[in-house]
Formats: structure tokens, sequence, C-alpha cells
């Protein structure tokens, strides 16, 4: 059917504010770049405490994982997002008043499980409510407001710079805003048709696919939801083993694993480390954040131009490839002590932000069963948080250990072996219903 004959102002608006849980994911995802100077001075933190603080965010998120895809099987998509709005308002403002790094590092914990459920249910809302030839565009509007989320976040921070060693309060307590803005407008959203498809409410459901693109399209779509839901396995977590899922299990949790092990997010959670080390002073430090953020904003939207046009595999490989070499290049400068590392890290956000960071999102959001989505896609996300997890615990001990610089020369090897990895595994998605994704990744 042709994109034009779509409500696309509709689809546009409902996939909007269910991203904006991805928003929030920028949020407490970037905060803690800025509040971490002012914690370490009131906390003493050393460098593994230090790790902790920033490492609990994703353990929270592995909790929150694990709880969205039966939360979202049983009780929908909408009151999953609506419960990690919830959480995100509610740890926001335990944090801004917590007075002890225990309580903050329990609030982030808390922070983590409304990040982990977003992480889950905000792509796969997108996923499901899309349009084939529009889906990879949507699905990157979560990314978008991810970067957005990242880059506001860095300029509060930078603003608050100069507020006194109780600034960070202020940096993790405004996140209760958006969190407020996110849960009033999950109340307008309408439930995925392919969980009210599951649970036998057909008329609902072809309504809502009425409303995105007419009778004739949500009388096809639903007879191939209904047709995709009757085949395959049953929707267990122990079914993702089945022959037919596990090829795909495999390629989502090693995209997973290699989005974040291939060390980016150690250039957005410690900023302040790693150009103190080339010798920018704190206003330096979150400038750069500043600066961090705007490229990683502009650049994912460029992805989001051109994900539709380009495929995700080629994005996937270009990515892999330019950032072993940007990553060898940052390790021989921050060796040397050199700013210009700012440079080729500025880059190499620039590069991530159009290739890894979007497109990683929109496949695993995409590759797997109706049937098993929710749960394929819960094992994909935790694979992810706990790979984030193992990188914001370890770079400030090898940091300290063996200076900033070695662990670049790891990320570098870790994204040539992701090269060979999406190389191997992953096929083109573009332009693919969910339902035809069955047999792209199904094995035989």
């Amino acid at each position: 059917m042709d994109q034009q004959k779509f409500n696309n102002g509709y689809i546009i608006g409902i996939s909007f504010i269910s991203a904006l849980g991805g928003y929030l994911f920028g949020f407490d995802f970037a905060v803690i770049a800025g509040a971490l100077p002012f914690l370490k001075e009131q906390f003493h933190f050393d460098e593994v405490q230090e790790g902790i603080a920033t490492a609990t965010l994703a353990i929270g998120c592995i909790v929150g994982c694990i709880i969205a895809g039966s939360l979202s099987d049983r009780y929908g998509r909408k009151k999953g997002l609506m419960l990690s709005a919830t959480i995100f308002l509610l740890s926001s403002l335990a944090m801004a008043f917590s007075h002890s790094s225990t309580t903050f590092i329990a609030a982030r914990f808390f922070a983590g499980i409304g990040v982990g459920i977003a992480s889950v249910l905000s792509p796969m809302y997108i996923a499901e409510i899309a349009p084939a030839s529009m889906r990879g565009r949507l699905v990157a509007i979560n990314q978008m407001t991810v970067v957005i989320g990242i880059f506001v976040t860095n300029l509060v921070n930078y603003s608050l710079r100069n507020e006194g060693p109780e600034a960070w309060r202020w940096m993790v307590g405004l996140g209760a805003i958006p969190s407020f803005l996110f849960l009033s407008g999950v109340l307008l959203l309408p439930e995925s048709p392919h969980w009210l498809i599951n649970r036998s409410k057909v008329e609902k459901a072809r309504a809502i696919l009425s409303k995105i693109g007419g009778s004739h399209y949500a009388g096809t779509t639903t007879e191939s939801i209904r047709a995709s839901l009757q085949q395959g396995p049953s929707s267990g977590f122990s079914q993702l083993l089945h022959k037919t899922v596990l090829p795909a299990v495999i390629v989502g949790m090693g995209l997973a694993i290699f989005q974040q092990l291939c060390g980016i997010n150690v250039v957005f959670n410690y900023t302040s480390t790693i150009f103190e080390s080339v010798g920018f002073n704190q206003d330096d430090q979150l400038k750069q954040m500043v600066f961090i953020g705007l490229v990683n904003m502009v650049c994912t939207a460029l992805a989001m131009w051109q994900v539709d046009k380009l495929g995700r595999k080629p994005l996937m490989l270009f990515g892999a490839i330019s950032l072993t070499l940007l990553y060898i290049i940052s390790a021989l400068l921050l060796q040397r002590q050199s700013a210009a590392a700012s440079w080729s890290l500025l880059a190499a956000i620039g590069i991530y932000a159009m290739t890894l960071a979007p497109v990683t999102w929109i496949l695993i959001s995409e590759i797997f069963p109706n049937k098993v989505r929710s749960k394929a896609t819960s094992v994909a996300i935790i694979a992810l948080w706990v790979s984030y997890a193992l990188l914001t615990f370890t770079f400030p001990i090898m940091a300290r250990r063996m200076g900033t610089y070695t662990p670049f020369y790891i990320y570098a090897a870790i994204c040539l072996a992701g090269y060979v990895f999406v190389k191997i595994k992953v096929k083109e998605t573009t332009g693919k219903s969910l339902e035809e994704m069955d047999h792209i990744f199904s094995g035989h």
C-alpha cells in the first residue's frame, strides 16, 4: 500500500508518546556524568564505588527487562509503559532527596527498573503499530528521544555547574518533569493491535488498525497477525530455545552485546574521567558533554532519515569498522595525553549515533516471531544491560590501573569481532512486515 494512504500524523503522534520512555532513558543515562564529580566529592567514592554508582542503573534495567516481557503479555503494552513512567517519576524524586550513597544507589537501581521496562516496551510497541515501510524511521524515534534526553540533560548539567556542592540534587530531581509528561501521554495511547489480537480482542485491534491505515489495511493486517500467532511454538521462555526461534534470539543477543561492549558508552558516562586525563578542567569537561550530546543528536537525526533507504546491515557494518579505526586513533592520542583525542571521540560518537545505536534497537524490535516477541525482546535487552553493567563497572578500574587509553584498544578489537558477526549472522530486514520476519530469521 502507498505510504501516503496511512494516517501519518496519528502514527507519528502515538510513536512519539511511546518514545518518551526513551527520553527518560537518555536522562538517567546522561545525568550521572554531570552528577558524578559532585557525588564523588560529597560521598567520597573510590573507583570501585564510582563504577557501582554508574552500573547500578544497568542492574535495575535487567530486573525491568525480566518484568517487562511477562507484564506486557499479561496486562498489555500500555499498562507496562504506565508502570515504567510511574517508577521514573518516583525514583527521580528519591534520588534528589537522598542523604547517603546507599539511598542514592538504591533509588538509581529503581530508576533502572523503569528504564528496563521502557527499553523493552517502547520500541516493541512502536514496531507493532508501525506499517512495514515506516517501521525503521518510527522505531528510530525512540533512539532520537534517547539522544535528545542526553543532550538536554547535558545542557542542564552544564547550566547547574556553579550551583554549589548540592547541584547534583537538581540534576537528578529534574527528571520528575519529563516523567510526569510521559505518564500523562501514555494514558492517551491505544493498546497494541498485536496484543489485542493475541487476547482475542479482534474488533478493538481492527478499529486501531483502521485508524492507522484504513479498512483494507486493517483487514489484511489482522489476518496476517492471526496467522502468525497460530504458527510456531507457544510463548513461554523455554520456547526461545525452539529451533525456529533460537537463531533470531542468538542474533538479537549478539547485536545487543556488541552495541554495549563496543565501548562508546564509557565516553558518555565517564566524560570527566577521560578528559581530565588530557588536562581538561571541570568546566571544560561539562562543556565536552554538551558537544557530545549535540553530535549524538544531529547524527541520530541523519540515521532516522536514511535507515529505511540504506538498510540495516550496511549501516551496522560501516559503524563497526569505523569505530575500530577511530578507537585505535583515540587510544594513541589519549596515550600521548593529547587534547586532540576529543575530536576522534566526537567522531566515534557521531558514527555510533548513525549506525549501531539506532539500528540495533530497530533490529531487536523487529526480528522476533510475533508469538514470542515480548519474551525474546526481553532476553535480548537483558543481554544488553548486562553488557552495559560490565562495561561501566570495569572502565574506571581499568582506567585507574592501566590508563584511560588501554580500554579503547580492547573496544577496537571488540568492534572488529562485531563486524564479523554482523557480516555472517545478520540478514537485511528493511521493508519487511513483522509477519514476514518470521521466515527471515527462523531456523530450518
